[in-house]
């Protein structure tokens, strides 16, 4: 950009007033310069729109008025809706962060809420990580250095990260600190220094360690990581909670990470310093947790930057169950356009390790290519169950674990769609170990599957088949909704039932996503009632189906039970076991339709006429004079 306007120019004093005061004295030009090539056209700047992909700008600033607008995609917002997009920055963030790009005071909430941080802080642990990095290079760190060669880790990379190295002396810290005009008390307050329980002078909390500086989204160092090399517990420790350090919040890397992250569309979750540095050599941006699983804060921190963070973390049984511990509590979170990846590298491997032995470019490939959250999940909670899954049990156990996740999902659409690819593979791995029910009922293999109606017949007994068939369909339709109608009138029936429930998948796909859902609020709410049910089905967009349900299947009716036989568990399994012997009068259906010895339409509509009448016999379990010839079985 040429230059960036008269605003540019204007005088910077430190006074903070209203939100528009601030908007209006904000270098519009200057500030998307930053991300955006701009040439002066006019009264205006042009650009390529950094929201979409174009070749010809249609990118504008005007900043006279204060806005910027792209022709192609409808972008359009001031200076700070431009940085809340560009960085995926809260409000609040964003404001912090214009005030460092221009040296403009942003305005500060008044109240007891307001932020009340101590700059001076920030000033303090700058310099001592300038300290710990001079340490480094004395002869007592020898060691130290010693293990960051070891480690693949050069001078550059070495002062990149501004390493350094914590000397044995409990007071030589606070000394350099105090000739710097820096207070013990404060050096206290920003966690270097611990006061013994006794009483007595202030001492350094990290000494003979690797010290890893941490800083904010924004650089400034807010707290340290210290390895020890020896025996010393812990291996690893921590600044702890102060105003500026707080381990649930922070992500190690994250301000090396965030811009090439956006660039890149790329963002790898790893566990330690190491992995990080490793992996930002081998230009992979990373972060990690600082010595504690990622929490929900963390996470949304990732999903500011890529819709997709990969999770990369240790090819062991440990590694897996962090992953899968990390996936349980992003399940909540997810959104159609926020999702986790999973890498799940070689047994006794980690990114640092791997790529030191020169295998890269296998990263390479596995990142690029990461596991999709459902698959990642099924895999791993299938994997604690025996190989065969021959006991109920364990099938119970694998359906209620997933029930479990899915319920965590608070995004109706993420949810059933999850719980859809759930359903999907454990059909498909119950076929492969031949215990899939439905495969068996069928009469054939495992994973065989009902052949397209009127295949291998002629021509015009095809078309006659696919019409019959598709007309028992329409009938057929609603025939499932007695199994879920006593359920929605009395969910605490599903303490009975609901391993029978699971166990069923329904032809309709309303009434199976209904099924689900009874499955999923009851997994979250034993004590459900008919109430809260119904609410919880609306929010999800299925009341209308629900009515239907309890209209159609919900009294006796047409294909339902007696309501005076038994009670009405009774007639739940009842109705289950009256409606199963129907699908297998269908599959028989299905069949004659499709013999090659078919000749007249009269055979395929007498098991129509077998089919319907079985209602009766099913209905109260007692057969009623039946038309001669032979009965289905």
């Amino acid at each position: 950009m040429a230059g960036g306007g008269a605003r540019a120019a204007r005088p910077r004093d430190g006074t903070a007033g209203s939100l528009e005061e601030f908007k209006a004295r904000l270098p519009l030009a200057e500030i998307v310069g930053r991300w955006v090539k701009l040439t002066r056209r006019g009264r205006e700047w042009v650009g390529l729109c950094p929201f979409h992909a174009e070749k010809t700008p249609s990118f504008s600033v005007v900043e006279d008025k204060g806005f910027y607008h792209c022709f192609g995609c409808g972008a359009h917002g001031d200076a700070v809706s431009f940085v809340m997009a560009i960085e995926r920055l809260e409000f609040k963030e964003a404001l912090a962060r214009l005030e460092e790009l221009t040296g403009i005071r942003a305005p500060r909430r008044a109240g007891p809420d307001a932020e009340r941080v101590d700059p001076s802080l920030y000033e303090l642990n700058a310099a001592a990580a300038l300290w710990f990095q001079t340490r480094l290079a004395e002869p007592e760190a020898e060691p130290a250095r010693a293990y960051l060669e070891r480690r693949g880790l050069d001078r550059a990379t070495i002062a990149a990260f501004r390493l350094g190295w914590a000397p044995a002396d409990r007071t030589a810290l606070r000394r350099a600190l105090a000739a710097q005009g820096f207070a013990p008390e404060r050096a206290v307050a920003a966690g270097l220094l611990r006061v013994p329980e006794g009483g007595g002078e202030p001492y350094a909390l990290f000494r003979e360690r690797v010290i890893f500086p941490i800083a904010d989204g924004r650089g400034r160092i807010v707290g340290f990581g210290g390895r020890t090399l020896g025996d010393g517990q812990p291996k690893y420790l921590n600044t702890p909670d102060t105003e500026l350090f707080h381990k649930g919040r922070l992500l190690y890397g994250l301000d090396r990470a965030a811009e090439p992250a956006r660039r890149k569309g790329l963002l790898v979750v790893a566990e330690g310093y190491m992995d990080v540095i490793a992996l930002d050599r081998a230009g992979f941006p990373a972060v990690a947790p600082l010595g504690t699983a990622m929490g929900e804060l963390q996470l949304e921190r990732c999903w500011k930057l890529v819709d997709q963070p990969i999770v990369c973390l240790d090819g062991d049984a440990a590694g897996l169950r962090a992953a899968l511990r990390l996936a349980e509590r992003a399940a909540p979170l997810l959104r159609p356009n926020r999702s986790l990846g999973f890498v799940v590298l070689p047994e006794g491997e980690d990114p640092d390790s791997l790529l030191r032995s020169g295998a890269g470019d296998v990263l390479a490939s596995l990142l690029a290519r990461p596991e999709p959250f459902a698959s990642f999940v099924f895999r791993v909670i299938r994997a604690q169950l025996s190989p065969g899954l021959e006991r109920m049990e364990e099938r119970a156990r694998l359906r209620t674990r997933l029930r479990e996740i899915v319920a965590e999902v608070r995004d109706p659409d993420v949810r059933a769609s999850l719980a859809e690819e759930f359903r999907a593979r454990l059909s498909a791995e119950l076929e492969r170990l031949g215990l899939d029910r439905r495969a068996t009922r069928r009469g054939g293999s495992p994973g065989s599957r009902p052949g397209p109606a009127g295949a291998g017949l002629p021509a015009t007994r095809a078309v006659a088949a696919s019409e019959l068939l598709s007309g028992l369909g329409r009938l057929e339709s609603w025939r499932e909704a007695p199994i879920l109608a006593p359920l929605l009138a009395a969910p605490e029936l599903l303490a009975e039932v609901e391993e029978e429930l699971a166990e069923l998948e329904l032809e309709n796909p309303v009434l199976e996503r209904l099924r689900q859902e009874l499955l999923l609020c009851w997994s979250q709410n034993h004590h459900l009632d008919a109430p809260a049910l119904a609410d919880h089905l609306a929010r999800c967009g299925l009341a209308e189906p629900a009515a239907r349900v309890r209209q159609t299947g919900g009294t006796g009716g047409e294909a339902g039970v007696d309501e005076g036989s038994g009670s009405p568990l009774e007639r739940w399994r009842a109705t289950v076991a009256r409606l199963r012997r129907r699908m297998t009068h269908q599959r028989e259906l299905h069949a004659l339709a499709q013999r090659s010895d078919v000749s007249h339409a009269e055979r395929p509509l007498a098991g129509l006429d077998r089919l319907l009448n079985a209602r009766d016999e099913d209905a109260v379990g007692h057969p009623p004079p039946h038309p001669a010839g032979p009965r289905p079985r």
